[in-house]
């Protein structure tokens, strides 16, 4: 497996990571934990040394301690990235980063992740409540006891990015980033290149409309999250049908798979970029890790680029005036 750095910090990473996440929420029914742990394994020996998880993932904090549990042979030899600043308040998330509340999380989730310092630690949304600078000194203090190594914002606006590094620098900032939302190419992406901030697109895939599998005619369980996405109504995944198409045609010149196209995009816009895409399933698992291997040539790029400029994409990626959509920060 390649391997990657993280901007200035050094950090290296496997040039792509797994996003676990959906072994516990959002893509219908769980898998057995057995079958999820054999994954996580899998990811292991073919090279991927970079998971990813959060605090809120799963009922009862059950993402972290599956990663837990599954990476506990693998001590020293893997990096685990978590999440703080979302908690569940009757059955709804809730923004809460107050440095009590960060204290708190660091500790539960060090014991559930079951090592003693967290290699990334987000703040998984920006909370409009607390201070962006006070968020980091406690960071900054967390760092100087042992508890963390480094950390990062997910999801956060370019504002954010840059009084949070002023105070303790970031070595990560999480957000999604696909051929199919190209939004961070306008102010992030130049943020992070000036600031030397790594990138960690999730749902790099497109939560899976990118591989070629999903159309019109699909349909999903009240379970999965991606019922309620605009961008996942039947209309929507008609009209959308162009952008899969493109990246077909490219993916049968480069004996390829739709998958490894769109990742290898990805990975072609910067050496600090590591995409986590997340599976369930080995040959998936196996898919993704190929698309480290998949070259597109400045000229494939281009053509690539260009396309894209032409294809308007239809759907939001959240409903309109969900809290998920009003999360994003300045």
């Amino acid at each position: 497996m390649k391997k990657r750095k993280f901007g200035k910090s050094g950090l290296e990473v496997s040039a792509i990571g797994l996003g676990c996440m959906g072994m516990s929420q959002s893509f219908g029914p769980l898998p057995e934990k057995k079958d999820a742990i054999s994954l996580i394994h899998a990811a292991v020996e073919r090279g991927v040394n970079f998971f990813d998880t959060a605090e809120v993932y799963g009922k009862n904090h059950h993402n972290e301690e599956l990663v837990g549990e599954a990476l506990a042979p693998f001590k020293g030899k893997v990096l685990i990235a978590t999440k703080f600043g979302i908690k569940m308040v009757d059955g709804k998330q809730v923004l809460d980063s107050k440095p009590e509340v960060i204290r708190k999380s660091v500790e539960g989730s060090l014991k559930r992740l079951k090592i003693e310092t967290i290699d990334l630690y987000y703040q998984h949304r920006v909370d409009p409540n607390v201070p962006i600078e006070e968020v980091a000194g406690v960071v900054q203090d967390l760092i100087k006891e042992g508890k963390i190594r480094h950390w990062g914002l997910s999801e956060a606006g370019v504002e954010s990015i840059r009084r949070a590094h002023a105070v303790q620098p970031l070595t990560a900032v999480e957000s999604e980033y696909s051929m199919m939302w190209r939004s961070p190419e306008v102010e992030l992406l130049p943020t992070l290149e000036e600031l030397g901030i790594g990138f960690v697109p999730f749902a790099p895939l497109g939560k899976g409309f990118l591989t070629g599998t999903i159309d019109k005619n699909t349909t999903f369980g009240s379970d999965d999250f991606r019922s309620k996405q605009p961008r996942f109504q039947s209309e929507n995944l008609e009209a959308n049908q162009v952008l899969v198409d493109l990246i077909k045609n490219v993916a049968a010149e480069k004996d390829a798979t739709p998958a490894q196209i769109a990742l290898a995009w990805v990975l072609a816009k910067n050496s600090w970029i590591v995409p986590i895409p997340g599976t369930r399933k080995l040959e998936r698992l196996e898919e993704n890790i190929g698309a480290v291997d998949v070259d597109l040539t400045t000229e494939e790029l281009s053509d690539l680029n260009n396309a894209l400029k032409e294809i308007n994409v239809l759907g939001d990626r959240y409903p309109s005036g969900s809290d998920y959509a009003k999360r994003v920060s300045k």
